[in-house]
């Protein structure tokens, strides 16, 4: 009965789809992955780093949208007539680290900019009106919705499912991507399958289940019907906004108000209303809108299975699951020793980490933290972050080594009303004419040479020169050389925080403190 449920629904798909259609990839950049500190922080969350190499997430995922500008010959796919540049929903918080990803990566790509973070559905809500508006011709594109922060290990497969995928969406279907399980996770949400969509293994959605106990994971697995939800969506934009007016009108209200007033700034990146944007609840695509299908009968919801070697590197567990192991089942990186340990998970960002005897366990370490949990527990390190939110410790938000839009700084050593910092500066990075209330900054150059602006002067500074910055005088450092600038800068005063920095020009585009 399944096969022939099966063609006839393939026949149906197969009739309804030779329709052109305007792709439209939506990378969702707004993540927190507070369980994968040490390493991944407020400022520079996991979707900024490379987990498993140098590549971070997010540049991986908008490599991967370069696959859907054509079709591919396993699963011929409705006639792309365009593919727009990736849109990338991000907080404005993160706009420069994220941009630097995006040109590093040379995609194609326009960055909104949510003033506050409100989940997913408001994201994907903005995305779907950019997207209508930016469409060719008054087209209906069909998004292609992934978080930033996942890890796919074959391409091409993922794409060949969203192929798949597009077909459905076509037919005004909201489609997910699901995982058939490969073992019992209490970590991953839930879908329940239901009938066959297609001839190539889709179904329809029965509903949406949160993340289980371990006895139901394994139920759900034993069962053969459930699939882990892995956060990727495909729809038209239309039927996106459709289905979020129904279920949660007060998140399309707020998000057409912060649309409709919103500003585009001289990168080209949109910039929301502040105000109508604080306005919207903050709710998650599942919660909003997924959750209601088979409750309400005017969505559609289609699940297509993704064997793409999918992980949502959600927590420590899952990077020692996806990374190649020894024969003992340890995955070490960076500066690491391991005498008689098993299971266990050493990552060294600097220092050497040694571990001996261990089983089970995961240690991360990093210039200004080290973690050490059972390899069970570590979905437990977002109470760490909790803490350390709740204690103002700088740790849940920055590392020790900044990255800025001109290059980086180290803050190397501190003290009672002094600070020590590295600072480097890329070739033409220029900071903000600026000044500070607080502090004075003594400057010597270690590397390169040196622009800088004290005052009314102008001047240069080359290897072993330095210079002093006064108490509320106004002053730039720049690099007008082709190599990297090195400085060692010594802050002293009574209040050294990043916050006492006035600008008055910034060629980035920051402003006030």
């Amino acid at each position: 009965m399944n096969v022939i449920a099966e063609a006839a629904a393939q026949e149906i798909l197969d009739h309804e789809t030779h329709l052109a259609c305007v792709i439209q990839p939506v990378v969702l950049a707004g993540g927190s992955g507070t369980r994968l500190w040490p390493l991944s922080r407020e400022q520079c969350p996991k979707q900024l780093i490379g987990l498993t190499g140098e590549e971070s997430l997010l540049e991986a995922t908008l490599r991967r949208t370069q696959g859907l500008r054509a079709p591919t010959h396993e699963h011929p796919a409705p006639h792309i007539v365009r593919t727009q540049p990736t849109l990338v929903v991000c907080s404005e918080e993160l706009k420069l680290p994220t941009r630097e990803r995006l040109e590093r990566c040379a995609c194609e790509s326009r960055v909104v900019l949510e003033p506050a973070p409100r989940n997913t559905a408001p994201a994907l809500t903005i995305a779907a009106l950019t997207a209508l508006a930016d469409a060719p011709h008054g087209e209906d594109p069909i998004l292609v919705v992934m978080p930033a922060d996942h890890l796919i290990t074959d391409d091409a497969a993922f794409v060949d499912t969203l192929q798949q995928a597009i077909q459905h969406a076509l037919r005004d279907a909201i489609v997910t991507l699901g995982v058939p399980p490969e073992r019992a996770e209490t970590g991953y949400g839930y879908i329940k399958t239901g009938l066959p969509a297609d001839g190539r293994g889709a179904r329809s959605i029965e509903r949406f289940v949160e993340k289980p106990a371990q006895e139901t994971a394994e139920q759900y697995v034993a069962s053969g019907e459930y699939w882990w939800n892995s956060g990727v969506f495909v729809m038209r934009a239309s039927v996106w906004l459709a289905a979020i007016t129904a279920c949660r009108p007060e998140i399309a209200a707020a998000c057409r108000a912060s649309y409709e007033r919103a500003s585009v700034a001289s990168d080209g990146s949109l910039q929301l209303d502040r105000a109508a944007f604080a306005a919207c609840p903050s709710d998650s695509i599942d919660y909003a809108v997924m959750e209601h299908i088979g409750d309400d009968p005017k969505l559609m919801g289609i699940i297509v299975p993704l064997k793409a070697g999918w992980s949502d590197v959600g927590a420590w567990d899952a990077v020692w699951n996806i990374s190649a192991k020894d024969a003992a089942g340890n995955v070490a990186r960076g500066r690491v020793l391991l005498e008689g340990a098993t299971d266990t998970y050493a990552h060294s960002e600097g220092r050497l980490v040694a571990c001996v005897g261990v089983t089970g366990v995961v240690v991360v370490e990093t210039a200004d933290a080290v973690l050490v949990a059972a390899k069970d527990r570590v979905q437990d390190v977002k109470a760490i972050v909790n803490r350390l939110n709740k204690a103002k410790n700088t740790e849940a938000k920055v590392h020790r080594k900044v990255e800025r839009p001109w290059g980086c700084y180290d803050s190397i050593d501190h003290g009672e009303r002094f600070q020590v910092k590295r600072i480097v500066v890329k070739p033409g990075g220029r900071l903000s004419l600026q000044m500070h209330h607080h502090r004075a900054e003594h400057w010597i150059v270690v590397r390169g040479t040196a622009r800088v602006t004290r005052g009314d002067e102008t001047f240069l500074l080359t290897e072993n020169q330095s210079t002093y910055i006064s108490l509320g005088t106004l002053h730039r450092l720049e690099n007008p050389g082709k190599t990297p600038l090195e400085i060692i800068e010594v802050q002293s005063g009574c209040y050294l925080g990043e916050d006492d920095i006035v600008r008055f020009d910034d060629q980035y585009g920051r402003t006030g403190t």
